[in-house]
């Protein structure tokens, strides 16, 4: 096929060719603003010209009739594929970027952060090192990613302190391997402050071990400050 003739959604097809790519290698890639920015000029390219068709058209003909009707049909169906390949792109990061914020115990500072999250081989939980391991996530973001994020963080815990406000429900704990004890061992392996306990305030630095309630410290296990002895 000679270059110079365009086809109709092969933008869109590499769209969701980095959507397979993704899944793929497991990682998040920097969204392609310039990809779907492209893909949008052609959507309104494409009602353009079914604009131009329609107008060209004799009001006294019938659809069947109309010579005109397979081109309207055939720009339609680009424009209908193109949003559907859009849709899938976006939801495919979404749903992503929904899974890293609980792989991280829904510590959004800690997925924004601009520096790595990763000490390198002693992490807690294994899932925030697949989740995290990019140095700089926020740079692979659209600024409409991270109003999500924020939007669906702020909404958690909204609930959080309304419908969960009176239950011993740690929403961010992970489900993988239920708790069997209601007080853990763990080490520091991360310094993480001052925090509130059931027994008092605990000042947690890197390397000390302590008996607490498994509900106080659970957050802190996810995010990879504290892991299991």
């Amino acid at each position: 096929m000679n270059d110079s003739v365009k086809q109709y959604g092969e933008l869109a097809t590499q769209l969701l060719t980095e959507s397979r790519r993704s899944t793929a290698t497991d990682t998040l890639l920097k969204y392609n603003d310039v990809l779907v920015r492209s893909i949008l000029r052609e959507q309104r390219q494409l009602e353009a010209l079914i604009q131009d068709v329609l107008a060209r058209q004799d009001d006294g003909a019938s659809l069947g009739e109309d010579p005109d009707t397979p081109t309207i049909l055939l720009y339609q169906t680009a424009i209908l594929r193109n949003k559907r390949c859009l849709l899938a792109y976006h939801h495919h990061r979404l749903e992503r970027l929904k899974d890293m914020f609980w792989a991280v115990g829904g510590a959004l500072p800690l997925l924004l952060s601009t520096h790595s999250t990763t000490s390198g081989g002693n992490s807690a939980n294994g899932n925030m090192n697949s989740a995290s391991n990019s140095a700089d996530v926020r740079s692979k973001l659209s600024p409409h990613e991270v109003d999500f994020l924020r939007s669906y963080s702020d909404s958690l815990l909204e609930f959080r302190s309304g419908v969960l406000a009176t239950e011993e429900v740690d929403l961010f704990a992970p489900i993988t391997r239920p708790p069997k004890d209601l007080h853990v061992l763990v080490r520091v392996v991360k310094d993480c402050g001052v925090i509130q306990t059931e027994v008092g305030a605990i000042d947690f630095r890197r390397g000390q071990r302590f008996l607490v309630r498994r509900a106080d410290v659970e957050h802190l296990i996810v995010q990879g400050y504290l892991e299991e002895v």
